[in-house]
């Protein structure tokens, strides 16, 4: 690939690409930013359900200056929607990466990021704008984030079909950045991914994934483990959108089903799924050609990415955004002692591992502890596991305990991201944080994120096995304070 810098309209900067000249525009402190660059081609016809295909190279200079279409999705219920900002763009050329840079010139060889949002495999985009990258292009750090395919379209499991093509399209995205972001003044041998939820569920089966090895060189999960479902759930939720649809539950099939019927059907199967529930759902599956072995346990083995430094996290309260905008906090005290015993079941928690819980948590309701049981089985547990594992690398361990302003939602899942992008300024950051979200803390959070990227230490001690992780904020508002949100009071 050739690489130019030039100025186009108005002194907006320019950057050949493998596929075409981009013209951005110029942002905060001199900083370039670059948006909706096609790294492969849309998703649409016979490409549908099909691995990436390259981009189509374009002639003269396509404008970088709005983000590209969003992948295909539902919406989030209206419970959901208050919280979390999740913008759609129309249009059919969603594989798009978009890129923030302090210097968008070949050879400045600065150390890049690139983000994986999250979203249950089934929404979110790049475009929200909490994850808008100029900070840390403010703090001489490459950002990248992209698009990739979501929903049935990105993670249905099929006879005809090649398996987990979301992550097909994020490895093509990294691809890209190997390929393209020396151009941009990055360095591709210094490329740090991160991601939240979905993202960092992601980001646990890239680092098993032979296909992606050396697309980067360290990597942040946030809220989310390695993990895999089992084929058969995955296709049972393919198979109940075939029944609603009245089409046979193949590749081919569907792809001669209108985009917003296929859509609709998702939105009802999508009804009975959800992270707590361990039911049928879309998301990523052992496959031959992706993630040969469970990535936890080839990860935990040493057996896959063993020189990867990783930074791994949690908050304090996962699981107050799954129950509480629907009540489900109310449900679990009505159940009492019932949902603490089906709690631990489907976390997995002997009753030895219940009372050593119980005797850390002496005043917590059935709905606290059971949440808490919950957020150990899927995140916490899994992620010691992983950070304790003998590797070469180091791993460091942190959890976010700022407790929202928002009534109901304490330190809940996704309330750190506002912190790490430094972007707590957003109208949408206060949808989960509230007013008067501490900056110090921001400042601190966001510090530690640029500190890894740029020398493979966040500014703690590695973590060895045992001791207390790294904490950003901790419970010091009383969370029984008055009301203060623009939002919606939870339950």
């Amino acid at each position: 690939m050739s690489a130019e810098r030039a100025a186009g309209v108005g002194g907006r900067p320019r950057v050949r690409t493998g596929a075409g000249v981009v013209e951005g525009r110029t942002g905060a402190a001199g900083t370039a930013v670059f948006l909706g660059i096609p790294y492969a081609a849309p998703p649409v016809g016979a490409l549908r359900f099909a691995a990436p295909a390259p981009p189509v190279a374009w002639d003269g200079v396509r404008d970088a200056g709005a983000f590209g279409p969003t992948a295909p999705k539902v919406a989030y219920p209206d419970t959901f929607a208050a919280l979390l900002p999740d913008p759609e763009i129309p249009g059919d050329d969603c594989l798009s990466v978009n890129v923030w840079t302090p210097d968008p010139a070949p050879g400045a060889r600065l150390p890049v990021m690139v983000w994986i949002h999250g979203g249950a495999h089934t929404r979110g985009s790049s475009a929200v704008p909490v994850y808008d990258g100029s900070a840390f292009a403010r703090d001489g750090v490459v950002l990248v984030s992209f698009n990739f395919r979501l929903g049935v379209l990105g993670y249905g499991l099929f006879p005809d079909a090649p398996a987990n093509r979301g992550l097909l399209d994020q490895i093509a995205a990294l691809e890209w950045v190997r390929d393209n972001i020396g151009a941009f003044g990055g360095d591709p041998a210094r490329v740090t991914v991160f991601g939240e939820s979905a993202g960092a569920i992601s980001i646990g089966s890239l680092l098993a994934a032979p296909r992606a090895f050396g697309l980067f060189a360290q990597a942040v999960l946030q809220s989310g483990a390695p993990e895999v479902l089992p084929r058969a759930k995955v296709r049972t939720m393919v198979r109940r959108m075939a029944s609603l649809l009245k089409v046979d539950a193949t590749a081919a099939a569907f792809t001669g089903t209108a985009l917003p019927d296929l859509l609709a059907a998702q939105a009802v199967v999508l009804r009975k799924s959800g992270p707590l529930l361990g039911g049928p759902a879309f998301g990523l599956v052992t496959d031959p050609g992706t993630v040969p072995d469970d990535p936890l346990d080839a990860l935990a083995t040493g057996a896959a990415s063993g020189g990867v430094p990783l930074l791994l996290g949690w908050t304090s309260e996962e699981y107050r955004l799954w129950l509480a905008p629907t009540g489900g906090m109310r449900l679990l005290d009505r159940m009492g002692p019932l949902a603490v015993r089906l709690a631990a079941v489907r976390a997995g928690k002997d009753r030895a591992a219940v009372r050593a819980l119980r005797a850390a948590l002496p005043v917590a309701s059935p709905a606290e502890f059971a949440g808490q049981l919950l957020t150990d089985g899927l995140l916490r547990d899994p992620l010691r596991r992983l950070a304790g594992a003998r590797r070469p690398a180091p791993s460091f361990l942190y959890e976010f305990g700022w407790p929202s302003g928002v009534p109901g939602l304490g330190a809940c899942h996704a309330l750190e991201l506002g912190f790490v992008f430094d972007m707590l300024a957003a109208p949408e950051a206060s949808w989960l944080a509230g007013p008067d979200a501490p900056q110090a803390l921001a400042d601190e959070m966001h510090a530690a994120w640029v500190r890894f990227a740029l020398t493979g230490d966040p500014g703690w001690a590695a973590w060895n096995g045992d001791g207390p992780p790294k904490v950003f904020g901790g419970p010091e508002r009383d969370r029984a304070q008055e009301p203060t949100a623009t939002r919606p009071v939870l339950p």
